[in-house]
């Protein structure tokens, strides 16, 4: 799937807030949302990148997520790591890691002890 634009992202932020929702839907769950026919031309788009799917329902059309937003997410982290960081997961967490605005809670410092633990595990 092809990268989403800051509105396109607004968008799908929306959609995976309401699961599945028609133009007006999609503009009430928005913060900030663009004129109705930028929103309905903007779902259009995101059909077409495939990142939307849709059904019609008493003569409007409904939208609906063609991934799972956490499956989404991974792809577009993957796409992040590959351009930015030559392909290293380790480099983008040390960047990510590294962010003096980054604050880890102890429930997520022991997330990564145990993913870094089983990581471990897996390679002997």
């Amino acid at each position: 799937m092809t990268p989403l634009s800051k509105r396109e992202t607004q968008i799908m932020e929306a959609i995976y807030s309401l699961g599945r929702g028609s133009v007006a839907d999609v503009i009430d769950a928005m913060s900030n949302p663009a004129g109705y026919s930028a929103v309905r031309a903007q779902l259009r788009i995101l059909e077409e990148k495939g990142h939307l799917q849709h059904e019609e329902k008493d003569g409007k059309y409904v939208y609906s997520p063609v991934q799972p937003k956490q499956e989404a997410a991974r792809g577009m982290m993957r796409r992040v790591v590959d351009s930015f960081f030559g392909g290293s997961r380790s480099a983008a967490v040390l960047s990510l890691l590294g962010d003096d605005r980054t604050k880890l809670s102890e429930a997520e410092i022991y997330e990564l002890e145990e993913l870094i633990r089983k990581a471990k595990e897996e390679q002997e």
